[in-house]
């Protein structure tokens, strides 16, 4: 799945104009999916953003992704959903959304078998680096390393990604990575997302 190579979750700074413009720019310059992820919102709220995000999106034909949340996926019929393990079952989350996209978080060998069993898609796998963007566990690249061998479906590494980080996934043949502060705190979001395409593509030429 080449929308998967710089994959942007969002994170707000700043006011609800400035995040939006972020994720434009984001877009136009080559993020190739938009995951919006939103923790503290109401549902009217969530859907209200979901819908602006997704005008954006849509513009640059990039793929939306919504966290967590089916209804708000199929609210404004985004690409799909991305889930962690406190959220619904894989199995009942692929039977509300049809052939969405469906991504599931895993850090373990184990639960990145299930989910393909299941009917996941894609998995994003960590946090391989420190984040403060989320508290949890690291996985460590050997686990990344050993989920690509023994699963089918495409990997995306996530956490604590950053421009200088790309270096370390030379070589995992994982499908790309996602991003949240590197790119949305970004002084220049257009420049950072060129220079990490570049570097993605470098390392997928090797």
């Amino acid at each position: 799945m080449k929308e998967l190579a710089l994959y942007l979750v969002t994170q707000r700074y700043g006011t609800t104009e400035d995040f939006l413009q972020t994720i434009e720019e984001a877009c136009q310059s080559g993020v190739t999916l938009v995951q919006l992820r939103e923790k503290n919102l109401s549902t009217r709220d969530f859907y209200e953003l979901a819908q602006q995000v997704k005008t954006i999106t849509d513009q640059y034909a990039v793929p939306l992704i919504i966290n967590d949340r089916v209804d708000i996926c199929l609210a404004v019929d985004a690409a799909g959903v991305h889930i962690g393990d406190d959220e619904l079952p894989v199995a009942i989350t692929r039977q509300l959304i049809g052939e969405k996209w469906l991504g599931v978080s895993a850090k373990t060998v184990t639960r990145a078998k299930e989910a393909q069993k299941e009917g996941a898609d894609y998995l994003g796998v960590g946090a391989i680096f420190p984040t403060k963007t989320k508290n949890t566990a690291l996985t460590s690249m050997e686990t990344l390393q050993e989920i690509t061998e023994v699963i089918s479906i495409p990997v995306v590494a996530i956490g604590g990604i950053t421009e200088e980080r790309l270096a370390a996934f030379a070589g995992v043949p994982i499908a790309g990575v996602a991003v949240v502060s590197e790119i949305m705190r970004a002084t220049s979001v257009s420049e950072k997302v060129k220079n990490m395409r570049q570097k993605i593509q470098a390392w997928e030429e090797k």
